[in-house]
């Protein structure tokens, strides 16, 4: 137990890493049921309780939770959904680190949370969004942004994408998460907000991704469409109303 608790990086302690550890096991169990979910339940979780994840480890980390997703439903991917997406991300990633250099990232964080809450109750309101490519890519290029800087870029694909068969939705968003997710480390290490030290605790959460994952994939066959539709939904709000407060709280 004390070779275990002497690999922890400085200002983890056990407790702290075990809260660390639920939190990235729950949210990677969400997102192999609905396609999406780690960073949006963790996302929020992290900013309160754990700081140090966000938003540079909980993005290393999901990337081999996107890439477990979109091996495990290969052949459900939707190539021509899954090019537009990521043309999107690219794009909003590139300006994300434009946005890092030059405006708050506060008031950016808050605007987007907004649309997202107003997606969500147009969607419940009976608004139906057709998955075109011209709207994912819409949606990609928000995530780029917004996954950025907050660690959550799932919930503009969780507006635009919410009507699609869940096996189609957890492969194809598998793929531009592992892509997309890559890209913003990318960025994030180009304006050193991501170093060893945040990789090292990336790796040391590693084994509960797997485990989480593992654990959502009796649990995926249960689902019907219209409980993968709810669970994005409520997860998209979830997100939003995180952020809203992790901006609410931060001076």
């Amino acid at each position: 137990m004390t070779d275990l608790l002497a690999l922890l990086p400085p200002g983890v302690d056990a407790g702290l890493y075990l809260g660390m550890a639920v939190t990235v096991f729950l949210g990677a169990c969400l997102q192999g049921i609905g396609g999406v979910g780690f960073a949006m339940f963790s996302a929020p979780l992290a900013a309160l309780l754990f700081p140090a994840l966000v938003p540079g480890p909980l993005l290393a980390l999901g990337c081999p939770l996107a890439l477990m997703t979109c091996i495990r439903e290969f052949r459900a991917i939707e190539w021509p959904t899954a090019a537009a997406a990521l043309v999107g991300r690219v794009i909003g990633t590139g300006l994300a680190g434009l946005i890092l250099t030059l405006l708050s990232a506060q008031v950016l964080s808050v605007l987007f949370a907004l649309l997202i809450l107003t997606g969500v109750a147009l969607s419940l309101a009976g608004w139906r969004v057709a998955a075109t490519r011209t709207r994912i890519g819409i949606a990609g290029l928000a995530s780029g942004v917004m996954g950025t800087i907050t660690s959550a870029g799932a919930p503009p694909f969780a507006i635009a994408m919410q009507h699609m068969p869940p096996d189609r939705l957890r492969a194809t968003l598998g793929c531009v998460f592992f892509v997309g997710s890559a890209l913003s480390l990318l960025m994030l290490a180009a304006v050193g907000r991501f170093d060893g030290s945040h990789l090292y605790l990336s790796v040391l959460l590693l084994p509960w991704i797997v485990l989480g994952f593992w654990a959502s994939s009796p649990l995926n066959r249960r689902f019907s469409r219209k409980a993968v539709r709810a669970l994005l939904l409520g997860l998209a709000t979830a997100g939003a109303l995180g952020v809203l407060f992790r901006t609410w709280i931060t001076p």
